[in-house]
């Protein structure tokens, strides 16, 4: 009964689990499970979306299996090509080290340090040398690469491959080998490298790691996936108020998705929100629960608390927030035009979202709400000027 429920536990917002049947048979061994999942620090902070890998393991951990986080200094130089329709720059040296630090730190507000072992897998790789390189290399043909679907695609278009790309999936594949891993876990869209792994194991001698695959977490659209380039991601890192806002930002719908995937609490309890809210109560009531779990979760209880009384004063009051960014422009600059002071202190990102804003009523000074794009502040004092539900600042104009 316990591994009928710990593999219940296990799947829990997944997307595909293969071979369940192996699963099954390495948990009835009793023995602590190596589950893997591997991580190329090729930008500097995390999002929401990639702590759905990280809460699995977090999953296994309470279970009692031992986590090997892997971070790709030697892969993250060469670029994971999964859903890439072109080659992706490498990075410098430099730069994945500086990465690796920053995701570390991070990383540790979800894991178990004292349960998680940190690997690098530039470690077997140097070791391996060319000769081993071409060795791999050997155990995987061209047509099979090609049947990978993004590669199928460039293939298909006419859009260039690099040599160095295929060898990707091997790389991803050989980590399992030199980890010994009983379990890996990725996104959806990195299936096909889970199962190179399973096969180079196998040719190693060892018991093929079972694959357990994640959905893609949405953005705060609900449309696309959650992406910095994109705008519509919730950074670990970000402080308590902008997260707290930009969760309880998302649709009715989507808040059950951010639950399945990202939330702690027991899939029991999520069951008895959905019948609260089919019974009548306010989703927000729910939405709120789960911005605080998840600000708590990287900010600490009393960042939750505070974010919350904010949020709540600010939506529910008018209240102005007390941490509001105050910025000083020069008075005689001709350019106080509100479209461009909204670009110049970073309450939109250009001056045709300002005028966006601006049309569909998103701005207010002063608690007013402003639609001439040709409006001016005037050249000496000082406007609170809020764009949306979350971007306050508070802006002095003055001669200098």
């Amino acid at each position: 009964m316990r591994v009928v429920d710990d593999l219940k536990h296990i799947k829990r917002g997944s997307e595909e689990l293969l071979i369940e049947t192996d699963l099954l048979e390495k948990l009835k061994s009793g023995r602590p499970l190596r589950i893997k999942a591997g991580f190329d620090p090729t930008a500097p902070d995390l999002h929401l979306g990639h702590t759905v890998l990280i809460n699995k393991l977090r999953h296994f951990q309470d279970l009692g299996h031992h986590v090997l986080f892997l971070i790709g200094d030697f892969t993250g130089m060469i670029g994971d090509p999964t859903g890439k329709n072109t080659t992706r720059p490498p990075l410098t040296r430099e730069q994945v080290v500086e990465n690796a630090k920053t995701y570390q730190e991070q990383v540790f507000k979800i894991l178990d340090p004292e349960k998680t072992e940190v690997c690098f897998n530039s470690i077997w790789f140097e070791s391996l040398g060319a000769a081993g390189m071409i060795q791999l290399a050997a155990l995987h043909t061209v047509a099979r690469m090609l049947e990978r679907d993004d590669f199928a695609k460039r293939y298909r278009g006419g859009q260039p491959i690099a040599i160095h790309e295929l060898l990707y999936p091997l790389c991803q594949g050989y980590d399992s080998v030199a980890m010994k891993a009983d379990v890996e876990i990725g996104g959806t869209d990195q299936k096909f490298n889970l199962l190179v792994g399973r096969e180079l194991q196998k040719h190693y001698g060892q018991a093929p790691q079972c694959v357990l695959t994640m959905p893609l977490l949405e953005g705060l659209d609900g449309v696309h996936k959650m992406s910095k380039s994109l705008g519509n991601y919730v950074g670990v890192n970000e402080p308590p108020g902008e997260m707290f806002g930009k969760l309880m930002s998302i649709s009715d719908d989507l808040m059950w998705r951010y639950y399945d995937l990202l939330s702690f609490r027991d899939s029991q309890v999520i069951d008895g929100f959905k019948n609260d809210v089919a019974g009548g109560r306010n989703p927000r009531d729910i939405k709120v629960l789960l911005a605080q779990e998840i600000v708590e979760r990287f900010h600490g209880a009393v960042a939750g608390s505070h974010a919350l009384a904010d949020f709540e004063a600010r939506f529910r009051h008018g209240a102005v927030p007390d941490d509001i960014l105050d910025i000083y422009l020069d008075g005689a600059d001709q350019s106080l035009n509100i479209a461009l002071v909204l670009k110049r202190v970073g309450l939109t990102a250009s001056t045709s979202e300002a005028w966006r804003m601006l049309e569909q009523g998103g701005v207010k000074i002063d608690g007013t709400k402003i639609t001439d794009k040709n409006m001016t502040l005037a050249s000496c004092g000082t406007f609170v000027i809020q764009v949306g539900k979350r971007k306050f600042a508070r802006v002095h104009t003055h001669r200098i």
